[in-house]
């Protein structure tokens, strides 16, 4: 039986590294392999870049309190990659293999970002691959440049009344055919080599409870056609709906898991118009409290997803809470926050019209599929 543990956005910086892990760390290493976002580049180099909103930096330890916590493999493909040029984009790469990290989704050229991570869990191949929808200019890895592996989605917009101008539209998005099907030849050379294909992609609607985009879906069900075991998504800073689609999960945001709040990257930032715009998505965002995120984004937790020696799947959802400190907590189910984080996902799933159905099972959650 080989089990795997994946969460959201990682990113640490602070005088005690390790104390951000403290309440989920027994549980990361418990797993076989544990996935996580690699939010932040982890460098003590580089200058800011004009294009970087929130520029995110974290200490080089920060990779090995990560490894010991229990992570083996990190996303890095992310809005925040080249937050610091391709000084600090080098040594994070650097930090994270001498810390023993596998990371994937970046690189040097585009061929080493599209590269998928081939981890042996006693015997058992997974395959990670790693891609990013949310791409400030020049972020993106190409044949000789360093960056993170793109998959661009193009935005519409559909009138809905076309003889009353200035009503609103309907917003279309869909993927980008060359990155999309880049990462489909990506995820059939990986099923061909590793008995377990997953796939961590960064995209999304930021700030915004349940709404998904038309992409999201289209690149989901076409990464799982094209045999991908699961698929792990993340940047909208909370938790989003889960579908089974041909017996296989899609969890459309991970949401914040082990992050600082924003002024700890960036104490100005908070007086910035993008800023400023960003709150405005979210109606109960409080600026004035010591957790300053809107209090959804407290609720997370960790896909666990469960392979038999006949290659069946199991896939469970455990719960967590973020407290003041940013760091995350295994919640019991006895913890009225556990039953909190299940019904948030079971709307989340219902109103973005998706078929997952989320069962307590054994302190856990379990994910099948509904009606």
């Amino acid at each position: 039986m080989t089990t795997i543990l994946a969460c959201g956005d990682v990113g640490v910086k602070r005088a005690d590294l390790a104390s951000m892990f403290a309440g989920c760390a027994p549980t990361l290493r418990s797993a076989d392999l544990c996935i996580a976002q690699l939010e932040t580049t982890v460098s003590e180099r580089g200058a800011k870049v004009p294009n970087a909103r929130l520029a995110m930096r974290a200490p080089p330890a920060m990779a090995a309190a990560a490894r010991a916590a229990g992570i083996g493999v990190m996303s890095f493909a992310g809005n925040h990659c080249l937050d610091f040029g391709y000084e600090a984009f080098g040594d994070t790469l650097r930090f994270a293999a001498e810390s023993g990290i596998a990371i994937c989704g970046a690189g040097e050229t585009l061929a080493q970002a599209r590269r998928p991570v081939i981890i042996d869990c006693d015997g058992v191949k997974a395959a990670v691959l790693a891609v990013n929808s949310i791409l400030p200019e020049g972020y993106a890895a190409e044949t000789d440049k360093a960056g993170c592996a793109p998959l661009r989605a193009h935005t519409v917009y559909e009138p809905l009344e076309p003889d009353q101008p200035g009503t609103p539209a309907k917003v279309r998005s869909f993927a980008a055919r060359a990155d999309l099907d880049a990462l489909i030849e990506g995820i059939g050379a990986a099923r061909s080599s590793a008995d377990i294909v997953l796939l961590s992609i960064h995209w999304g609607i930021h700030m915004v409870p349940s709404t998904l985009a038309d992409y999201q879906i289209e690149v989901a069900h076409a990464a799982i056609d094209a045999g991908a075991d699961a698929i792990l998504g993340h940047h909208p800073h909370l938790l989003k709906g889960i579908e089974m689609y041909r017996g296989r999960p899609i969890f459309y945001s991970l949401g914040n898991f082990a992050i600082e709040q924003p002024h700890i990257w960036d104490p100005a930032i908070t007086h910035s118009s993008s800023f400023r715009n960003l709150v405005a998505l979210n109606p109960t965002w409080r600026m004035d409290q010591v957790y300053m995120l809107p209090p959804v984004t407290r609720l997370t937790g960790l896909a666990k997803l469960i392979r038999d020696d006949r290659a069946r799947w199991e896939v469970r959802f455990v719960p967590a809470w973020i407290d003041d400190d940013s760091a995350p907590r295994i919640l019991d189910s006895a913890d009225a926050r556990f039953t909190e984080v299940a019904a948030f996902l079971s709307q989340s799933s219902r109103q973005a019209g998706l078929n997952a159905e989320i069962l307590v099972q054994g302190g856990e959650l379990r994910i099948i599929a509904g009606a």
